[in-house]
């Protein structure tokens, strides 16, 4: 597998609506414009997912804006790991194809859900993102709300944009950025969920494309602090042709150390019981211990959806770019297992 790093700002796709340099980059260099697909509209995929997690509480929240063409997705989570709980609540729309105008980049615009039921909003203004999310009757007839703000120094992401050999107009632009310092608070119940920005942390999961039908893929992230600085990783795969790139990378105090592949050996019998993580070059090597397995399953003929995210934590060693060893110890984190027809 290569790690070709891709540097210069240029159109995401050429004419042909193919990719013009498959690849990885610290920053969205690429630029990506809708208009520029050359795949049916119902076929175009645009997504933000936050997930924010307290390590110091043991709780997290996961809000998710999307537009997948001939459905759009909105969903907020709420997930106690103390009490090895979640519930996930979601508002589908018919149809919405571009109707949701969502941002052609992570750095500015915002993504914006309204209807009777649902008030959700993503705000990017400089170095943070306040995330707010007002759901009526979110479980048991009681509303769900946050507030969030996560804090965005300049710092290295992980972008990656990946085409598929079996279809040229196919194509995947994603970016994760971790390690954003999470305050706020989420309330549901009574409850206050208060986030901590000296221990927590949230992530972005932003992606726009247009894939194939079937597809499964891996994907693990989580955050912390390590020798008192933040820490995070990326790592997945199984998406698309990902000969020129993978997305593996350790974050570190601010910038990336990219990572070759990373194979999830997953107890497929029981997602709880202990996953292990190995790595080609021995820079990623861990154990995790799962805690909850958010799973969800759809089969409605043309659309097929098994999922695993699996919330657990992880212990080992990352090994940076300039081989000093990072002991990591008890990190919460996710990984998840994900096959989707749609």
């Amino acid at each position: 597998m290569g790690n070709h790093e891709v540097i210069k700002v240029q159109p995401l796709l050429q004419s042909d609506g193919s990719l013009r340099e498959p690849g990885w980059s610290r920053k969205m260099v690429q630029v990506y414009n809708r208009r520029a697909i050359r795949a049916p509209i119902f076929r175009i995929k645009e997504w933000d997912y936050y997930l924010i997690i307290s390590e110091a509480n043991d709780f997290g929240v996961a809000l998710t804006i999307s537009d997948d063409g001939y459905i759009g997705l909105q969903s907020a989570s709420l997930l106690d790991f103390n009490k090895k709980w979640e519930h996930t609540e979601t508002v589908l729309n018919a149809l919405p194809m571009g109707k949701l105008k969502m941002p052609s980049n992570s750095f500015e615009g915002n993504s914006i859900f309204h209807d009777k039921r649902l008030k959700m909003e993503f705000i990017v203004s400089k170095g943070q993102r306040r995330l707010t999310c007002d759901f009526k009757n979110f479980l048991d007839g009681k509303p769900f709300s946050c507030d969030i703000t996560l804090e965005q120094p300049e710092m290295d992401t992980m972008v990656i944009a990946t085409p598929w050999k079996e279809k040229k107009t196919a194509f995947y632009y994603n970016q994760k950025i971790n390690c954003m310092r999470a305050s706020g608070k989420a309330v549901f119940d009574g409850k206050e969920y208060v986030f901590n920005p000296e221990t927590d942390f949230g992530t972005l999961d932003w992606g726009r494309g247009v894939w194939t039908y079937d597809n499964t893929w891996y994907w693990g992230s989580g955050n912390s602090v390590i020798n008192g600085k933040p820490f995070g990783f990326n790592i997945g795969y199984g998406f698309g042709d990902t000969s020129a790139a993978s997305e593996n990378i350790l974050f570190y105090d601010g910038k990336g150390h990219k990572l070759d592949r990373v194979t999830f050996n997953i107890p497929k019998d029981d997602y709880l019981k202990p996953w292990t993580f190995t790595s080609n070059d021995g820079r990623f090597e861990m154990d995790f211990i799962p805690i909850l397995d958010r799973a969800a399953k759809i089969d409605i003929k043309l659309i097929v959806t098994d999922q695993h995210q699996v919330f657990g934590r992880m212990s080992g060693k990352a090994v940076l770019d300039d081989g000093t060893v990072l002991e990591v110890k008890d990190l919460l984190c996710f990984a998840e297992d994900v096959h989707n027809k749609y």
